[in-house]
């Protein structure tokens, strides 16, 4: 979703699937955040001269934070996608089928691209490769 475009103004059930989006990306947003400031310590303690073993645990915490951190960061690129969506008139509908995106599954998972149905189908197909 382009930074530099002003926010439409949402009511109704917008405004509710907005509020649900924004709460998870904020809430995303400061795990992001907190990852970070733990991996700059991390950084810092091995700059300190930490032992080995350390340095090798806080590698590894590095790693998953690292990890962590990018999937939350993909996760937020699907809630700014939603946003954009439902700014179009156009979110909610599974972007495989068109159907309507069941009201549970986007309470869930207010960022879904697409249908329980279609959504099985893909990890089915997944697990199949």
């Amino acid at each position: 979703m382009a930074r530099n475009k002003k926010q439409p103004e949402f009511t109704g059930k917008a405004l509710e699937y907005y509020n649900a989006l924004m709460k998870v990306r904020n809430e995303l947003s400061e795990q992001i955040r907190i990852c970070a400031d733990e991996s700059l310590d991390c950084t810092n303690s091995e700059k300190r001269g930490a032992t080995t073993h350390m340095a090798d645990s806080d590698s590894s915490r590095n790693e998953m934070g690292l990890q962590m951190m990018t999937e939350n960061g993909n996760v937020i690129s699907l809630i700014d996608d939603a946003i954009e969506r439902l700014a179009n008139d156009e979110y909610g509908i599974c972007m495989d089928c068109g159907e309507p995106i069941s009201e549970a599954r986007l309470k869930a998972r207010p960022y879904a691209i697409f249908c329980i149905k279609c959504k099985s189908r893909h990890e089915e197909m997944m697990k199949n490769r």
